[in-house]
């Protein structure tokens, strides 16, 4: 299971701030997440286009293996494309 994880505390800054440093707080994103806060609670992370590219990738292949592991389980029960198309077919 692909589970996000950042070990190293990541800064963390008030909405208000971010919103008054706006470019700073996304200069500072570009070298690590940025956790921001409203009320002392999380609401955002500001990551970098790059980090949120390796992160949706991460995602993606996640899903596809899930996917597949799926089918692999549903074969081993005795499940066929004859067997779903039937299924689906009653449901319809």
């Amino acid at each position: 299971m692909y589970i996000l994880c950042y070990s190293v505390p990541m800064p963390t800054v008030s909405a208000t701030h971010a919103k008054q440093n706006f470019a700073a707080t996304i200069d500072a994103a570009q070298r690590e997440p940025v956790r921001i806060q409203r009320h002392e609670r999380d609401i955002a992370v500001l990551v970098s286009a790059d980090e949120y590219e390796k992160i949706h990738k991460m995602r993606v292949e996640e899903l596809i293996r899930l996917s597949e592991e799926n089918g692999r389980y549903a074969e081993s029960q005795g499940m066929t494309d004859e067997l779903l198309e039937q299924l689906l077919a009653d449901k319809g």
